[in-house]
């Protein structure tokens, strides 16, 4: 931000990148004239009509300008030049709601705060005709006031455009949040699409993990369709009740936002404290009827969205877009490797047990998501032992961390860019050390059309 080619047409000064998506990037940035933090979101302009994207992108300003509430990303303005388009927008200086979540369960009081102004803002789309289609915690924002803001309308739509049913027909969203009628692909209401949305929601501040998981997709869908909800044992009874009418599986029945202000637990002060269920873990009909488990409270714990052995850094650089990689120390970064697959963990460790049969490598331990791998023969420093361990971001998202726990490091990587990677490579969405140098040349490329259209604007 020192530099004068950092200076984004002459209003605001660029600073560190905050994350990326499919279309662009977002940078902090600071208003040269008011000295307002804001976030600017840069899009590419080719990228977009190569893709076919630019009606998303109007979509989605037209989206921002209608959608002003307190807890709404406020878009500021829009800039373009011949290559790129910036969004000015809201910056929220609490990050994603994700990030808080990643660290267990919210405190009660806390999760009924977020979850009141998420329907709140909610509420105020639907008035103005948007659907978001998108909710979830990572698309949450928290201000430095702690106050939650709904972003990235990337995915959302306006009322017109239904067909003549009167439905939506676009199926998008993030499986895990997504609405049964959505997975059908038979048109759904875009109201009652997000009400199911923000119930998930309410489930994961409370609980810590997602209601209707499994490391299948398909699995996982037929549970959503089924919405069989089991509440654990801490959830208060009424919380239980309000979560079975919205997330019931006929979007018919579920229940309106209007009819969810009613519910006492809604509209309970600050310092919301519920009497706790006598029984140990229940099961919610769609009638609202509370019905004990018979499992103990074990099951739920493993049901957990983040184990608790996963770096929060790992978390946000993956599922937000964020590149932290570059914090690594270089010595660190020569012993491990990372890479984010989007397949389920069962597949993730078929790969690495074949590998390991490949290169004849003995399998000397097996235990949650850890596979300890071993060279039968000794080299120059004892036993190479190599390390994968796989964490779950999300059910149908993991992380796989590979490093060497003994032996010599040149043989370690020798064996780990000549052998494993290139074995891996079916099944890897993207390698963290390729991320991180695909993001430095972005920014460079970046920071080269700044200074060139600074000198076409001068000369």
């Amino acid at each position: 931000m020192e530099s004068n080619s950092n200076v984004l047409m002459q209003r605001y000064e660029l600073g560190r990148l905050l994350g990326q998506g499919t279309f662009g990037k977002v940078y902090y940035a600071r208003s040269a004239i008011t000295n307002q933090s804001v976030a600017i979101k840069v899009i590419d302009k080719d990228k977009i009509m190569r893709t076919g994207q630019a009606a998303q992108i109007m979509r989605e300003i037209s989206v921002m300008r209608v959608a002003r509430h307190p807890n709404i990303i406020q878009l500021f303005e829009v800039m373009a030049n011949k290559k790129k388009i910036y969004f000015v927008m809201e910056y929220a200086k609490g990050g994603e709601l994700f990030n808080k979540v990643a660290k267990g369960k919210l405190k009660e009081e806390v999760a009924h705060k977020y979850f009141k102004q998420l329907i709140n803002a909610v509420d105020f789309c639907h008035s103005r005709g948007v659907y978001h289609r998108d909710i979830k915690p990572e698309n949450i924002l928290l201000d430095d006031n702690g106050n939650l803001k709904v972003s990235d309308f990337g995915l959302s739509a306006l009322a017109d455009s239904k067909r003549q049913d009167g439905l939506l027909h676009t199926p998008c969203g993030t499986p895990a949040y997504v609405a049964p009628e959505v997975i059908k692909r038979k048109g759904y209401d875009g109201v009652k699409a997000d009400i199911w949305s923000c119930g998930i929601v309410l489930f994961v501040l409370l609980a810590g993990y997602l209601p209707f998981h499994d490391p299948n997709l398909i699995e996982m869908y037929r549970k959503i369709n089924k919405a069989e909800l089991k509440c654990p044992n801490w959830f208060p009874a009424e919380v239980c009740q309000l979560l079975s009418k919205m997330l019931d599986p006929n979007p018919d029945n579920r229940i309106s936002i209007s009819n969810i202000r009613e519910y006492c637990w809604f509209n309970k002060g600050p310092n919301v404290k519920s009497k706790r269920p006598e029984v140990e873990n229940n099961t919610v009909s769609s009638s609202g009827t509370i019905v004990p488990d018979q499992n103990d409270e074990g099951e739920a714990k493993e049901e957990s969205v983040v184990p608790v052995s996963i770096n929060a850094f790992d978390i946000i650089s993956l599922s937000a877009g964020f590149d932290l990689s570059r914090f690594f120390d270089d010595h660190i970064q020569k012993r491990e490797a990372r890479f984010s697959s989007r397949l389920p963990a069962s597949i993730i460790i078929s790969k690495l047990e074949d590998i390991a049969k490949q290169l004849k490598l003995k399998i000397r331990k097996k235990v949650a998501g850890l596979l300890k791998l071993e060279r039968l023969n000794e080299g120059r420093k004892g036993v190479l032992s190599i390390d994968a361990e796989i964490f779950e971001v999300t059910p149908f998202f993991h992380l796989v961390e590979v490093k060497k726990s003994n032996g010599d490091t040149l043989e370690y990587q020798k064996i780990l860019n000549e052998d494993i990677r290139p074995a891996l490579q079916d099944i890897v969405w993207v390698w963290q050390s390729d991320q991180q140098l695909q993001s430095q040349q972005s920014e460079q490329q970046l920071q080269i059309d700044d200074q060139q259209e600074q000198q076409q604007s001068q000369s």
